[in-house]
């Protein structure tokens, strides 16, 4: 029998998908769950809300009759020009000043380089407002530094661009801290060896080395300042903003179609950095040499001693901002009584929500921390160490990879068009402390997403192997091996959480009620009605909070991160 007679009397075997078990059915079905609960509190309001962009105040469709309205208002459209200035020339002057920092701590014999680390993440832990409120008292009408503006007013976009630049610092310092990092140490050997200049061997190993990250760090920067709605607001004037355009058709004129229009013209930009980021992303992960070696930067008296003046000017500034909430905060009466006194912590007898706002705050970050911690860590576990429905977790990863791209303001306002419908069955949440956790959670999924992704990755996928072999239950697997090993990466993500839900000002300030006030808004609150160092004491407050949880974030992960190496070595 010729080979192809017998070819041809052989039937192709059918391929054999292995049999799914029971795991695999619950690990799905949770996976199902929780992406579902991310379309309901993600997707189902951002859909809600451009319908509410292409309707009238009788929710008839008008297609887009209200975009022809907003870009034929000379004054609207001014307000998307002015944000798109300011985020500019905000992202040139962050990045420059965090590339030449971050180049100081990780290129650099520089002394005292860890103060300069904790210093430089200090905006992290006050409100945005608080840098607007700082610049006040700095070059205000009747501020301490007003002759330095030569005149100019701080109330515009002067205030905007450096109360901006000093929130975002820190955003922008840790992403070129990690590329500054990862730059493979030959490659400086080997310009060494050639004889090319320390000036020629910055713009040919320095910079390409760490461009992807300057390109990541400056769309982060700019869709954080071109979206945020704290600092305008308090130090933005007349000069007008998209972000507080929203808050004014909203708030002020209760026009909520064109403020959903001007949320969509908001959310345009955030969309097209986040897409550009993510390509610049998977593109720096390629760049990656498995050979590299870490770079040890050599002593330089010159260029160490510079870097140390620089740097000192930088954190002198960051100081000078929180000291002078401080002090603010402190005084009796500026500018004519300057004695000390606790009186502007007296929150009860202000305008703004008094001592309740804080414990509220203190609340609702606790349990953004806890409920978000669990659910977005294990969503992650299950996307993460799941066998099979690659759809399926494909399609997960991209939910949870959206909130990214979603202004605060946008999502909250969402929210308001998505749960204030009383045909929802979830409007019951509505006007409580449930929703501000919801948007709150909703807001920051993504970083912690990755965060936990990141700690998953990192390990060993026998672990679930050895247990499916052993035919244990995933769930053992998952608290006696997952969770002890990854418990420092969880406290990250509990810690991301509540420092942002009790900083944050634009995702909760359309959700709030009489009785749901919280410390952020609360700030805002006092600052509108004129109690400006009230104000400051409540920011003190948030950034007081903030740290301690820093710092009893810092001692656990210690502790954790020698247990695990112990249990790991055992």
């Amino acid at each position: 029998m010729s080979d192809a007679a017998l070819t041809s009397h052989i039937s192709p075997q059918p391929v054999v998908k292995p049999k799914l078990s029971r795991d695999d059915w619950i690990m799905r079905a949770c996976m199902v769950g929780i992406g579902s609960l991310l379309v309901i509190f993600i997707v189902l309001p951002l859909y809600t809300m451009l319908s509410k962009s292409v309707e009238n105040k009788a929710e008839e469709f008008i297609g887009l009759a209200n975009f022809n309205e907003y870009f034929s208002t000379p004054a609207l459209f001014q307000s998307a020009a002015n944000s798109l200035s300011i985020a500019l020339i905000s992202t040139f002057v962050v990045i420059s000043v965090a590339f030449v920092y971050g180049y100081a701590l990780t290129r650099t014999c520089m002394p005292y380089k860890w103060l300069f680390k904790i210093i430089a993440v200090i905006p992290l832990l006050t409100p945005s407002l608080l840098g607007g409120i700082s610049l006040v008292y700095w070059f205000g009408n009747q501020g301490v530094a007003k002759a330095l503006l030569l005149g100019e007013t701080i109330y515009g976009p002067i205030g905007i661009t450096i109360g901006s630049s000093y929130w975002v610092f820190p955003h922008a310092l840790m992403i070129i801290i990690t590329a500054l990092s990862i730059t493979d140490a030959r490659l400086y050997e080997a310009a060494d060896a050639l004889r090319t200049t320390k000036f020629r061997t910055f713009f040919t190993v320095t910079l390409p080395g760490c461009k992807y990250g300057l390109t990541s760090a400056a769309f982060v920067v700019f869709t954080l300042v071109f979206t945020d709605f704290g600092v305008p607001k308090v130090i933005g004037g007349n000069y007008n903003m998209l972000a507080t355009d929203v808050y004014k058709q909203v708030i002020g004129q209760q026009n909520f179609q064109m403020g959903a229009v001007v949320s969509v013209v908001l959310l345009v930009p955030a969309i097209l950095a986040f897409v550009v980021d993510q390509i610049v992303q998977k593109k720096q992960v390629a760049m990656l040499s498995a050979r590299a070696v870490p770079y040890a930067p050599k002593p330089s008296a010159g260029r160490d001693m510079s870097m140390l003046i620089f740097c000192s000017i930088v954190a002198l500034v960051i100081v000078g901002m929180l000291g002078m909430a401080q002090y603010a905060a402190l005084v009796k009466f500026w500018p004519y009584n300057l004695s000390l006194s606790f009186s502007n912590y007296d929150f009860d007898v202000m305008d703004g929500g008094g001592w309740e706002a804080f414990w509220n705050s203190l609340e609702m970050a606790t349990y953004t921390a806890i409920i978000g911690t669990v659910v977005i860590f294990y969503g992650s576990y299950l996307m993460e160490k799941g066998r099979g429905f690659d759809v399926g977790r494909k399609i997960f990863h991209m939910l949870a990879i959206l909130p990214l791209a979603v202004p605060g303001l946008v999502l909250g306002l969402a929210y308001i068009f998505f749960f204030n419908n009383p045909a929802n069955p979830f409007h019951f949440v509505y006007g409580t402390i449930g929703i501000l956790v919801l948007v709150s959670i909703s807001h920051f999924y993504t970083v912690s997403h990755l965060t936990a992704v990141t700690a998953l990755k990192q390990m060993d996928p026998e672990f679930e192997s050895v247990s499916a072999s052993l035919k244990a239950p995933f769930y053992k697997t998952f608290f006696r091996v997952t969770v002890p090993v990854c418990t420092p990466a969880i406290l990250d993500v509990s810690m991301y959480l509540f420092l942002n839900a009790m900083t944050t000002v634009s995702a909760v300030i359309f959700l709030y009620s009489s009785d749901t006030t919280l410390a952020s808004v609360a700030v805002m609150n006092m600052d509108d009605a004129g109690d400006i160092a009230p104000a400051a004491a409540m920011a003190m407050m948030i950034a007081y909070t903030c740290a301690g949880v820093r710092i009893m974030h810092s001692i656990l992960s210690r502790g954790l991160i020698k247990h695990t190496q112990a249990w790991r070595n055992h």
